[in-house]
């Protein structure tokens, strides 16, 4: 199973600096342990100095992985405040793809994460314990056999 770590870099930052960004780790040691087939790609991992990206390569960047949000899985999207580029990959991933996209998010009311979200936990520990106990697996499989019968009735 592929999943797509997305989730706020810079926000509303006006200055040339990236929010927090510890929670990527604690999200590939969770999703490691709970789901051990997991092939999980961080857009930070291979891109760590991308705040010194020249507009061509930056360009490049950013539409590459929200092309990839329409190849993957899953979309793991960390938003605890408004993210334009995470909004934009989880309406790839939701609109154009066949992810499931599964949101850590405190704006349950915000029309872009309650839209292209299949499932919006509040915070870290809620996400957690659904991982644990299974709900988010069997949310995820259900997104992927919705996804499928789409596609059959569509084809057919």
């Amino acid at each position: 199973m592929r999943f797509f770590l997305a989730g706020i870099m810079q926000g509303s930052h006006r200055d040339t600096l990236l929010h927090d960004q510890g929670y990527r780790g604690r999200l590939r040691e969770l999703l490691k342990a709970h789901f051990s087939e997991a092939d999980i790609y961080d857009p930070l991992a291979d891109h760590a100095d991308s705040l010194d990206y020249d507009d061509r390569l930056g360009k490049e960047v950013f539409f590459r992985h929200n092309r990839l949000c329409r190849e993957v899985d899953v979309v793991i999207a960390f938003v605890p405040e408004a993210s334009m580029g995470t909004a934009i990959e989880m309406w790839e991933a939701h609109e154009h793809g066949r992810a499931a996209v599964i949101s850590i998010s405190p704006l349950a009311h915000n029309w872009a994460v309650r839209s292209c979200s299949h499932a919006v936990y509040p915070d870290f520990a809620s996400f957690e314990q659904a991982v644990v106990g299974g709900e988010v697996a069997a949310r995820i499989a259900q997104v992927q056999d919705s996804k499928v019968d789409e596609a059959s009735a569509g084809a057919g």
